[in-house]
């Protein structure tokens, strides 16, 4: 048994001729190599695997021919082409620079680009992927790249190239390789498989491009690992299990429940597939991809851009007849939003199931049961759910009614669901013809009358009545701890008219002067009227939470020397620093400095 070599090496190509995938690159370089038409510095780039470096070896092959065809390719018979064959030229130079990547080791480069070619008219020097090479490295190799000699050629190849200096850039003629297409990569395996002796279903070798991510090495390595799966039968079935790869099949199937709203179907099939072990995470992604395919398929203009077989390029076209583009857009904008949050998320297989479920429910009419959306139109729910209210009554200190003008019996469906203590103005508008001067009138249901209305808004709820002790016979002993927290959970549970106040008695302390006596020091004059208002339910709270019916409290002005100061940022720092020497020593060694 001879030795066996793997296809990305065994056919890989010699000839310009035999590149796949480049050919207006490789007609660009021939026709410099026809013309004589040599610049001193190439720069290759693209993703890995598409042929930057075997594009190298064969154009500085290329380059010393001594007898070229007359279509710029090597002869393969000249003393320079044997020599490169045999891998034992001496004009033709690699540098790995990802492990060469120092200033040593360019300078030693740049000693050898003294010294004449001695058969052949060019030395060349390939440095593969030079984007690894060092800032140090790279002003060492500028000098010699700006004015080589003249039988010096450089050819750099990168899969980085934005991580290269513009000043190295702008040396070089730029050569951008692209990626390979899945039906050039299906192409290029049916002859190798031809070659090989091995036979296929093009499906297979459509699952190998498409896993291959336009890299030619890859769909080869990938070739040979199914090769020796499938034992020489190459088949759909073995290549999805032997590459752990999610059948399409699948894809269409959710697509299709989805459309029809079929939930329940959907969280079936998600469980079998979680079940074999498939990532909720590349379900999704996967999905996403199969939607914008389908997106694309649904016009003739957009269909070129599907990456796929001749035959997955017709079901796609099937399946985009029955989904309309909105469900598309919206499926998309899910799966996308899903993606961004399934890394964060502490339920990644909940986040998967409720996308699914939004995605079938796109098509789901907003009135049927189950949609589980909102109503488009709140006015419309409004409609359903108004109630005629009755006529408000006048009433008159006599004791007799009288009745509102008619148009107010019926309140507008704007007024549905208003504030009853801020009634509309069409409520307030009465019948005033029948009404004695002087009568004191009160408006049925909104609980104010005319005098109120004279002398200003009504107190509110919390301050109409003082609120008493009720638990006057108990007198259990609290601490000063005790009395601070449930002050503090007092403010929390403050109503929502009083948010201002809650913070303001937050930054308060309440403290026990002589037991059970408890002072609170307001700062300013506003604040101590306003808590004076709260005064007897803050005692009726207090003496409630800390079982003790005896609190007296007293509210006073604070003194100017009892008012805390408040800090600035860095005197804050300042008496951090005092009391813990550690922090300085931390900002020596880190050099801060406070800002």
């Amino acid at each position: 048994m001879g030795e066996y070599i793997v296809s990305a090496r065994k056919y890989r190509p010699m000839s310009f001729d035999s590149v796949v995938g480049q050919n207006a690159l490789t007609t660009t370089l021939k026709n410099a190599v026809k013309s004589g038409k040599l610049a001193h510095a190439y720069l290759f780039c693209g993703p890995r695997g598409v042929g930057k470096t075997t594009c190298a070896r064969i154009f500085a092959k290329a380059i010393n021919c001594q007898t070229p065809t007359a279509e710029g390719e090597a002869c393969n018979h000249c003393e320079s082409c044997e020599a490169f064959n045999q891998q034992r030229s001496y004009n033709i130079f690699e540098l790995d620079a990802a492990s060469n990547n120092s200033v040593e080791n360019i300078k030693t480069l740049m000693e050898q680009t003294r010294i004449p070619p001695q058969v052949g008219r060019y030395k060349v020097f390939i440095i593969d992927e030079v984007h690894m090479l060092s800032t140090a490295a790279f002003n060492a190799f500028l000098k010699t790249l700006e004015e080589p000699p003249a039988h010096v050629i450089f050819i750099l190849a990168t899969t980085e190239k934005h991580k290269i200096l513009p000043t190295i850039i702008s040396r070089c003629q730029i050569y951008d390789f692209e990626r390979m297409t899945v039906q050039g990569i299906i192409d290029h395996l049916k002859g190798v498989a031809q070659k090989e002796g091995v036979t296929y279903e093009e499906e297979a070798l459509a699952v190998i491009a498409e896993k291959a991510d336009g890299g030619m090495r890859d769909a080869l390595s990938i070739f040979d690992q199914a090769a020796s799966f499938c034992q020489g039968n190459i088949t759909y079935e073995n290549v999805i299990a032997d590459l752990n790869v999610l059948d399409s099949d699948n894809y269409f199937n959710l697509i299709d429940l989805a459309v029809d709203n079929q939930v329940s179907d959907m969280m079936v099939l998600l469980n079998d597939l979680m079940g074999k072990g498939f990532d909720g995470g590349n379900l999704i992604n996967g999905l996403a991809s199969h939607v914008r395919n389908v997106l694309m398929a649904k016009d003739e203009a957009t269909l070129p851009l599907l990456e796929v077989s001749q035959c997955q390029r017709e079901r796609y076209q099937q399946q985009a007849k029955k989904c309309p583009a909105p469900f598309l857009y919206k499926a998309l904008e899910l799966m996308n939003n899903c993606d961004i949050h399934y890394r964060q998320s502490s339920n990644k297989r909940l986040l998967v199931e409720l996308t699914l479920i939004q995605v079938a429910q796109i098509t789901q009419p907003d009135d049927e049961v189950g949609a589980g959306r909102s109503p488009k139109s709140l006015k419309s729910l409004f409609g359903k759910k108004a109630i005629p209210q009755p006529k408000p009554a006048i009433q008159v200190a006599g004791g007799e009614k009288t009745e509102v003008n008619q148009h107010m019996a019926t309140p507008p469906i704007e007024s549905v669901g208003s504030d009853e203590n801020h009634p509309s103005a069409e409520e307030k508008v009465v019948s005033t013809s029948t009404i004695a001067p002087g009568a004191r009138l009160k408006l049925g249901g909104m609980g104010t009358s005319f005098a109120d209305l004279r002398n200003g808004p009504g107190k509110p709820s919390y301050l109409q009545k003082e609120a008493e002790v009720e638990n006057k016979d108990e007198n259990t002993t609290f601490s000063q701890d005790e009395l601070e927290l449930q002050w503090m959970s007092m403010c929390n549970r403050m109503p929502q008219e009083l948010t201002a106040m809650a913070a303001r008695m937050k930054n308060m302390k309440p403290r026990i002067t002589e037991f059970p006596q408890v002072e609170v020091l307001a700062d300013n004059e506003m604040v101590l009227e306003e808590i004076h208002k709260l005064k007897s339910r803050i005692r009726s709270t207090l003496s409630k939470t800390l079982h003790n019916g005896s609190i007296e409290l007293n509210i006073r002005l604070a003194k100017v020397e009892e008012m805390k100061k408040l800090l600035t940022p860095k005197e804050t720092f300042e008496n951090l620093r005092q009391s813990n020497p550690a922090i300085e020593k931390l900002r020596h060694a880190l050099d801060l400095e406070l800002s």
